[in-house]
């Protein structure tokens, strides 16, 4: 999520910038930095080349999406667009299969107060009666959330080609701040409710104008290699309250509103 004076954005805030160590014959960039070889792959995949970070093992691109080197070598190289409006819920080519149960914990690092957090997410999934259970385990879930540092609150991917969640959610317990009233954990939960959705495939609602919940200058995302389809009977005007909006306000608490629990029914 990024933070501003306007919102915060769901996902990771990606502000590295290149920086070129050069030599008198070739040259060398820093391992926290992002080559342009890097660059022209993320590019190539159709996501946006703007504040890319590089972050552990994976690249932070459009706010919040982690992608590997597996990724920029081609796993997804059979995406889909399919787009009509501005604001309708999109999904990944891949999906989660289904009847499935989905397991969430914590790692040894995270603070323990992340536990009801965990328990509220699987919650509101769980009160839509879906194909896909969530459960909070007390170690080696289906998706771990583990700490993570720089300039963003939360990050993840999507599912994989042989129908598994995206394992790890990043969380910057830092940025998010304490978690220990119920508005605190509703915050919380929120966000990672909203990582948990790229988890299973669901794209930004608003990721063909992220500038609708972030602010700022038109930004369309693109389709990239991982798709961007359209959910039937998603709308296609505004969608002010959807929990897969890009950017969330500071202590703001998004339920599924109508059109997510459309969406959610829909694919699972």
């Amino acid at each position: 999520m990024k933070f501003s004076s306007l919102s915060a954005k769901v996902g990771a805030l990606a502000l590295a910038t290149v920086v070129f160590a050069s030599c008198s014959e070739k040259t060398e960039v820093a391992k926290d930095q992002v080559s342009p070889e890097a660059i022209a792959k993320i590019q190539s995949m159709g996501f946006s080349t703007q504040n890319i970070q590089r972050d552990g093992d994976a690249y932070v691109v459009e706010g919040d999406i982690r992608l590997t080197d597996r990724d920029l070598a081609g796993a997804y190289s059979n995406g889909k667009l399919m787009r009509v409006g501005e604001a309708e819920q999109y999904r990944t080519t891949n999906l989660v299969s289904a009847p499935r149960a989905i397991t969430l914990s914590l790692s040894s690092k995270m603070p323990a107060s992340y536990g009801a957090v965990l328990d509220e997410v699987a919650r509101r999934y769980n009160a839509q009666g879906l194909s896909l259970t969530f459960s909070r385990v007390a170690s080696g879930g289906s998706i771990v959330l583990n700490t993570a540092s720089g300039s963003y609150l939360a990050s993840a991917g999507f599912p994989t080609a042989d129908g598994q969640p995206y394992n790890s959610v990043k969380v910057n317990t830092r940025a998010i701040g304490t978690v220990s009233t119920t508005a605190q954990i509703n915050y919380a939960a929120t966000i990672i409710a909203h990582e948990v959705g790229h988890c299973i495939g669901f794209r930004h609602t608003d990721y063909m104008d992220r500038s609708y919940s972030c602010g700022g200058s038109v930004s369309n995302e693109g389709a990239s290699t991982v798709g961007a389809i359209l959910i039937p009977g998603t709308p296609s005007a505004a969608d002010p309250n959807s929990w897969m909006l890009a950017c969330i306000g500071s202590g703001q608490n998004r339920y599924f509103n109508a059109n997510d629990v459309t969406a959610l029914n829909y694919l699972y």
